[in-house]
């Protein structure tokens, strides 16, 4: 794998799989990855941290936004790739996506509330995949 930084928190990344564009943000001692429509929190201590962890890092926002939409209720089933939670940043709607079919647990956001960077939006039953395995698909 190879990142090449494009500027303005844009960078190639090239896998065996082919070419990406993917958006980068630091922040509160993480990176933040806007990869295919998913957002992942790296940390540096990410390699010690257990699959929930990883969980709240995908289900959180990625930079201060307004809730604009909640799509998902406490009990739901959700497949990979279904809008959970539609925020607003910069003039532009950022999707909240499962990262995995799963159960929610909880919906921890209100419409028009002002959420923060890192602080989980969204809480599933279960456990799923990593930055890593991401890139591999």
């Amino acid at each position: 794998m190879t990142v090449t930084g494009l500027g303005g928190g844009r960078y190639e990344l090239v896998t065996d799989s082919g070419r990406r564009l993917v958006y980068g943000v630091r922040g509160g001692g993480a990176t933040w990855v806007f990869l295919d429509g998913r957002v992942f929190v790296i940390r540096p201590d990410e390699t010690e941290a257990g699959p929930r962890h990883r969980d709240e890092a995908a289900l959180a926002a990625p930079m201060p936004a307004t809730v604009v939409a909640i799509n998902v209720t406490p009990g739901q089933d959700v497949k990979t790739g279904d809008a959970l939670v539609v925020l607003e940043a910069m003039k532009m709607e950022l999707a909240v996506t499962a990262p995995h079919d799963a159960r929610v647990r909880r919906v921890a956001c209100r419409v028009g509330e002002l959420v923060q960077p890192g602080v989980p939006l969204v809480e599933f039953d279960d456990e799923g995949p990593t930055l890593t395995s991401a890139l591999r698909d």
